[in-house]
């Protein structure tokens, strides 16, 4: 296998777990919850309608129209909208879909090539990287939100406080 494939696979596996650490905080809150602006901020809901524009715009026809599509409302997305829970997730997974199909077609050759970006060339790796560390971002709002929501009730999506240790001598096991 050559370095981009290595590099893709390794890109996927970072969005895949950025994914489900997104849907498994969205799965663990209540419908108000997830439309809830504390303090002025984003809503989950908003978040998730960002993401799921920016995935769209990012990922259809990447290779030939820019990553932001005229057609794209990016103001709009942070426009405040009372979303069922049902929405909420449906706008996450169609959202992760665009990514998940568009790396899916991607072949070394595809390494070679230039991603446009609001007028500003990259090359894939950059691409795929900017949209990694964007994601992150919004997948690290939305974990935060869900916690502060759930405090005491959360459950935690990785090692818990105080099992670090378990975790290392092979002694833990996620609940």
């Amino acid at each position: 296998m050559g370095i981009y494939i290595d590099y893709l696979d390794s890109a996927q596996a970072e969005f895949t777990r950025y994914k489900s650490l997104g849907l498994n905080s969205i799965e663990a809150l209540s419908e108000q919850e997830l439309n809830s602006n504390q303090h002025d901020a984003n809503s989950i809901a908003i978040i998730v309608k960002h993401l799921h524009g920016n995935m769209k715009s990012r990922w259809t026809n990447l290779f030939t129209e820019d990553g932001e599509k005229p057609d794209r409302n990016r103001d709009g997305e942070f426009e405040d909208a009372q979303l069922t829970k049902e929405s909420v997730v449906d706008f996450y997974l169609h959202g992760w879909g665009y990514l998940e199909r568009s790396l899916a077609g991607l072949t070394e050759a595809d390494f070679g090539k230039t991603v446009w970006i609001r007028n500003e060339p990259l090359s894939l790796v950059q691409a795929i990287n900017r949209q990694i560390s964007h994601y992150a971002y919004h997948i690290g709002q939305i974990v935060i939100l869900a916690k502060q929501f759930k405090g005491a009730d959360w459950a935690s999506l990785s090692i818990p406080k105080g099992k670090s240790g378990e975790h290392s001598r092979g002694n833990y096991t996620k609940p």
